[in-house]
């Protein structure tokens, strides 16, 4: 693997920058608490962070609304710290992804100052989509389309037109049929580029191009599904445009003119047959695998989304992205947890009660689903905390809740805060070793601390020790991408990537092992020979 291709069987560990580790003891996350964690990422074993939106922002959308993008927002730290984080990233052989927002900026926004001021019709409002209203006095907004975070997608302003944003009334969307928006976000790339990034992964990649010619085409209210989803039917009028893919092929370009060159990941909620689509030879690296994190517990269930997946990464010559929990989503250790079909929105509403989910279920099945994530071709993304087994917080009280979810569905969705919950470093003190602090920006939880890194390590049993060994026996198997399934029993999957055999327990039973005397790792104990249920465990002889 070169320096140049690390990114295609790697391990890249996600920040949610808020919550992973406070330095100054204002309850919030910052670049000096994660330069100052970043021994227990390289002992962990990642190639890799993505760090989330750190810029300029208002927060209405944790850092998602974004004033400037070319600048640190203070509660984060400065650009010295940015250039002293990655100093020290690279110092111990961890490359460093950030985070681009280019769907929409925060209403704070120079930009949209601008356009609110300079009314209709001017230069500066076509950076954004403005629209007239509906009705005889333009009251009614300009179409059906729904937000992602609840409500219609369109605010009016006092001049009386709408504007457009997919997300919440804070991210007005921007215009990218408008030139001066694509070169912005050019000298937007090259900024950190220049300051040495080793990539970008890109909000919303899928939603910037939008068919907004007159009138507009009605989606009949089918755009508030669940982040990342697919959008419903082909020709979406803001869904995977085709022609989204101009804009990539030409960063692509860009990314490549550095050396070595940089790498792309795409946040693209679309069809499995369209998601190759976003990673061609000449337009991004990588794209996240939703697909994966969505599948229910069940053999017959992942092997249809594994082969999937790889058939659709290969049809371009890439490798699949794995991807079990990130900052939009319940954690999986809780999900794993909770009976099939659990509607998670209603069981948030309910704080986490009904049904009750089962721990110990949730984190057999979380440990095993590390090493089956772990094991395939291709790269794994890990979100903060999973190497910790942390759940879902979903008894967070309402008045803590950061999420704008809350407030645009009129206080019936909790949101997303539950798995954004800030670290646990320690056992007891501030914050559990978060910060210096006693409260953290989000509230954390009772016996917190017990599931901390300093409670875990050097625990044979624990989840950190568990992704530890897990990454360092990966290492030795990473000079062949191939896989092929191997016979198993019903309810079993069996599956070889070179050298590594993976097998996993689905069924409530357990079930025999072909060869025990060359067990690597498993996700529990093996008594009697045997794979018990909710179960995995590698096989094989690494290094020869």
């Amino acid at each position: 693997m070169t320096d140049s291709t690390w990114w295609r069987d790697s391990v890249v560990y996600q920040v949610y920058v808020p919550s992973f580790a406070d330095s100054d003891g204002d309850g919030v996350g910052d670049l000096n608490g994660i330069a100052e964690r970043l021994d227990h990422l390289a002992g962990l074993g990642v190639d890799a962070v993505w760090l989330t939106p750190f810029y300029r922002s208002p927060w209405a959308d944790g850092g998602y609304d974004v004033a400037d993008y070319r600048d640190v927002d203070p509660r984060h730290g400065t650009l010295d710290d940015f250039r002293a984080l990655l100093a020290r990233a690279h110092g111990l052989g961890l490359k460093v992804i950030v985070d681009i927002v280019p769907n929409h900026c925060s209403d704070r926004h120079p930009w949209f100052a601008e356009a609110l001021a300079a009314g209709p019709g001017s230069a500066a409002r076509d950076r954004f989509v403005f629209r007239d209203g509906k009705g005889p006095d333009g009251a009614e907004p300009p179409s059906d389309w729904q937000s992602k975070f609840g409500g219609p997608a369109w605010t009016r302003v006092p001049d009386g037109q709408w504007y457009m944003h997919i997300f919440a009334a804070e991210q007005p969307d921007l215009n990218w049929e408008n030139p001066e928006v694509a070169a912005d976000f050019e000298r937007t790339l090259r900024f950190w580029l220049d300051l040495g990034v080793d990539g970008f992964r890109i909000d919303v990649a899928h939603g910037l191009r939008k068919d907004l010619a007159e009138p507009l085409r009605e989606t009949h209210g089918n755009d508030a599904a669940p982040l990342n989803s697919p959008p419903e039917g082909d020709n979406h009028p803001f869904w995977d445009r085709d022609e989204v893919h101009e804009i990539y092929r030409s960063w692509r370009k860009l990314t490549d003119s550095y050396r070595p060159p940089r790498i792309t990941v795409a946040e693209a909620g679309v069809s499995a047959p369209r998601l190759p689509l976003y990673t061609r030879p000449d337009e991004l690296h990588q794209a996240f695998n939703f697909f994966y994190l969505r599948c229910p517990w069940g053999a017959d269930d992942f092997r249809r989304v594994i082969d999937t997946s790889l058939a659709g990464a290969r049809s371009v010559g890439t490798l699949p992205t794995w991807v079990l929990s990130n900052h939009d989503v319940v954690r999986h250790t809780t999900r794993y947890a909770l009976p099939p079909g659990t509607d998670l929105v209603e069981w948030l509403a309910g704080d986490g009660r009904a049904p009750a989910p089962d721990p110990a279920l949730g984190r057999r099945r979380a440990r095993a689903a590390a090493l089956l994530t772990l094991a395939l071709p291709g790269t794994a993304y890990l979100y903060q905390g999973e190497e910790l087994g942390l759940p879902e917080v979903g008894d967070l009280p309402r008045e803590a809740l950061r999420d704008p979810m809350w407030e645009r569905t009129g206080h019936r969705q909790k949101g997303r805060d539950g798995c954004r919950v800030p670290l646990p470093w320690t056992r007891g003190g501030p914050s559990y070793g978060f910060g210096p602090a006693a409260a953290s920006w989000l509230p954390q939880p009772p016996g917190w601390g017990d599931l901390s890194v300093e409670a875990q390590r050097g625990r044979a049993d624990s989840f950190l020790e568990l992704y530890r060994a897990a990454l360092t026996l990966r290492r030795t198997f990473l000079d062949d991408d191939s896989f092929r399934w191997l016979p198993g029993a019903d309810g079993e999957l069996a599956f070889a990537k070179g050298r590594l055999e993976c097998r996993i327990n689905f069924t409530a039973e357990p079930l025999p092992l072909p060869h025990a005397g060359d067990v690597l790792l498993s996700s529990g104990p093996l008594p009697d020979a045997t794979l018990p249920p909710d179960t995995a465990v590698w096989l094989g002889e690494p290094g020869k």
